[in-house]
């Protein structure tokens, strides 16, 4: 891992950090939800008030990959974590350690925060990174299911009394 260089993206990086999500998506199929643009994405990371931070990863002086991630909270814990929403590392990049360093990174990053966990989410049908993830110590939380609200019903539960 010499050749892999970690850094903080910078606001001037806001087209690779575009680049890299639209690159995530086309790989989970999922490229027709992207509806984050260089305006949104520059606000949201790098305006007033940033609602996550993303670190760059380069193998040599290219950049290979990218994670995006923000701070939760365990209340049963008393203490800070880090989830990671998204993590891409560029096909031919892959298999020279360049995902390893990034989930090393955000776990010291945990640690230096006085955090207690890191977590994200992996594709059921994505069996490459299930067993990758296992092979760093990772555990599914199966008696765990995610929910979500967004657009319209988004919009019905904010407008209920």
């Amino acid at each position: 891992m010499e050749n892999i260089r970690i850094e903080r993206a910078a606001e001037n990086q806001v087209p690779l950090i575009l680049y890299f999500i639209r690159q995530l998506a086309e790989y989970e199929k999922l490229l027709h939800e992207v509806m984050a643009d260089e305006a949104r994405i520059r606000q949201s990371l790098f305006g007033p008030k940033p609602c996550a931070e993303v670190l760059i990863a380069h193998l040599g002086k290219e950049p290979a990959g990218f994670a995006i991630f923000f701070q939760t909270y365990s209340t049963f814990l008393g203490r800070p974590g880090i989830y990671l929403e998204d993590l891409f590392v560029e096909p031919k990049f892959r298999g020279h350690g360049v995902g390893k360093a990034l989930l090393v990174h955000l776990a010291k990053l945990t640690r230096e925060r006085g955090g207690a966990r890191l977590e994200w989410s992996v594709l059921n049908w994505n069996e490459p990174s299930i067993q990758f993830y296992r092979g760093l110590g990772a555990e599914p939380l199966d008696e765990w299911t995610k929910y979500r609200v967004s657009g319209a019903s988004l919009e019905k539960l904010a407008e209920t009394l």
